[in-house]
């Protein structure tokens, strides 16, 4: 099953990040994402796409420029998710057939990335929104349109963020870290997971 989870591998090398994101796939998180301010954060995205890329969504975020577009659609990458809405992106993005989930804040931020072709949007920073401001804005935000919650929602708040209206989540520090062991991102893994599975149940 895959669950609308986006763990954010900041900060990884390309050495960790196979059996990291191999640690991510096993235990039922299968959306990763390798900022590029990481080390090398291209070579680890190609390095997972050839891995993984027949069983896991692999991106890049971190996503800034078209010219950062071009380089992640070069590595077979799909997804692009970058931390502001900049239309030249989301349009570079969708042009080269990925899938663009940008950054916003505010209702101006979540309808200019819309009537870009965003295909998602990522609330970030969540924290500073709250699941009562991510309910506010789901009172005008297209119902069909998936809002992913990053930074600010994790075990403990999953539930309440997703009554509010958030459709996934983005996970970066909650699972890994720089030089966090592949064995303790698949333990948080697992319990991340089995919160999520609790916060769907009827």
């Amino acid at each position: 099953m895959s669950r609308p989870i986006i763990a954010i591998l900041r900060g990884i090398t390309p050495a960790e990040a196979e059996p990291v994101a191999e640690a991510l796939v096993e235990a039922g998180i299968d959306r990763i994402e390798v900022p590029l301010n990481s080390p090398d954060g291209l070579e680890s995205v190609a390095r997972l796409v050839r891995r993984l890329g027949d069983r896991a969504l692999i991106g890049a975020g971190t996503v800034l420029s078209p010219e950062d577009v071009a380089r992640v659609a070069a590595t077979g990458a799909r997804l692009v998710v970058s931390p502001d809405c900049n239309p030249e992106v989301i349009a570079a993005t969708r042009a080269a057939g990925l899938i663009s989930i940008p950054g916003v804040f505010t209702p101006t931020e979540c309808f200019a990335a819309i009537r870009a072709g965003a295909n998602a949007l990522k609330l970030f920073p969540a924290t500073l929104l709250g699941p009562a401001g991510l309910e506010a804005l789901r009172a005008v935000l297209p119902r069909d349109l998936p809002v992913f919650a990053v930074g600010g929602a994790g075990e403990a708040n999953l539930q309440d963020w997703r009554r509010a209206g958030a459709d996934g989540f983005g996970i970066g520090t909650a699972l890994y870290r720089p030089g966090r062991s592949a064995a303790e991102v698949a333990e948080r893994a697992r319990t991340l997971v089995a919160a999520f599975d609790r916060s769907s149940a009827p």
